[in-house]
């Protein structure tokens, strides 16, 4: 009787720290409870983009991507940086070694060779066990086609005004390709639930 007792007083416990987790999870929906690092190694709290549209992208220099990625990023930023939305850019060195640089030399290929204006954000691990949080969360929201993993350089998370995570773009897909769903949430608080997977 002891043992069926301490069964059940075990399962009540379990239960109550399942429903404990399940909130704090829930209070996690969003890219707000995040804090990173910029590119000279500030804490920047992702609550600074609260009420903007976010597209958050893992970038590299040296990959056969970076060129059209860039200068249609820029087009985008330049476009509509005015009404609400922001680019936010973690270099990666995961695939293929394509980020090698430090911080210094990332921001200046990004600046001066792409003019890129959006922020540069500190360099990541995306997958893996040392993955950033963000990123975590990321693919916990939007996973992909054939399992969660980023699978190459620029990889694009959209988020809503509400800092929820609201698609998923693969590496391929062009940047001026979103420019329509994008739209959408600047003018919009509708979540229109379809994910372009990756």
């Amino acid at each position: 009787m002891k043992l069926i007792f301490k069964v059940f007083s075990e399962f009540g416990f379990l239960r109550r720290i399942r429903r404990i987790n399940m909130a704090e999870d829930a209070a996690l929906k969003s890219i707000y409870h995040f804090t990173v690092k910029d590119i000279r190694g500030n804490d920047v709290s992702l609550s600074d983009y609260s009420g903007k549209v976010v597209l958050i992208v893992n970038v590299a220099s040296k990959c056969g991507l970076t060129q059209s990625n860039y200068k249609e990023l820029n087009v985008l930023y330049e476009k509509y940086k005015n009404q609400g939305f922001e680019i936010l850019a973690f270099p990666c060195n995961q695939f293929a070694g394509q980020e090698p640089g430090t911080n210094e030399q990332i921001q200046e290929v990004a600046c001066t060779m792409f003019k890129a204006e959006f922020p540069i954000f500190d360099k990541v691990e995306v997958n893996g066990k040392n993955a950033a949080p963000l990123y975590k969360f990321l693919k916990s929201e939007k996973g992909g086609y054939f399992g969660d993993a980023i699978k190459w350089n620029f990889t694009k998370f959209l988020v809503n005004k509400e800092g929820k995570v609201v698609e998923r773009y693969a590496p391929t897909t062009s940047p001026l390709k979103i420019e329509v769903t994008l739209m959408f949430y600047f003018f919009s608080d509708i979540t229109l639930g379809t994910s372009k997977n990756v």
